[in-house]
């Protein structure tokens, strides 16, 4: 390889480089953190209904059934709770997959039991992306770097 297109190689990984390090993110993302998220349940609810974290964070949920037992179990995830009338229950777990997860009543509570579900959206880690981004690029300027040509 020639000196002149070595240093557009390097050039062009420095510059993606910092393209990947310094392009805003959006503002609500920030390192895993521990969070505690209320759920109450009732015939035929969860409340809230949809849960929003972020990947990493380390989430504890309290579930508290207002009116007979109920359950919350979560598609993906080993949680799964059960709670008496005015008792409550926890569990704790870290929010290692991306995406939409239902949760849904793991108690037979009445008629209506099948469509008590809810939501938890884990949105993507950013640091993480970023660092990946970085890792991607510098790679592929090295290899372009030193690949010779025959």
């Amino acid at each position: 390889m020639n000196q002149t297109r070595r240093v557009i190689v390097i050039a062009l990984t420095a510059l993606l480089i910092l393209v990947a390090l310094f392009i805003p993110i959006p503002t609500n993302a920030s390192a895993p953190q521990t969070r505690t998220l209320e759920v109450t349940a009732r015939q035929f609810a969860f409340e809230p209904a949809t849960l929003d974290i972020q990947r990493g964070d380390t989430v504890t949920i309290h579930l508290e059934s207002l009116d007979a037992a109920h359950g919350l179990y979560i598609d993906g995830y080993a949680v799964d709770l059960a709670a008496e009338p005015g008792k409550r229950a926890q569990a704790t777990f870290v929010a290692d997959k991306e995406g939409k997860f239902k949760f849904r009543c793991s108690v037979a509570c009445g008629a209506l039991h099948p469509f008590m579900i809810g939501e938890m959206n884990v949105q993507p880690n950013f640091p993480f992306v970023r660092a990946t981004a970085v890792t991607l690029i510098a790679t592929i300027g090295a290899v372009v770097f030193f690949w010779r040509e025959e």
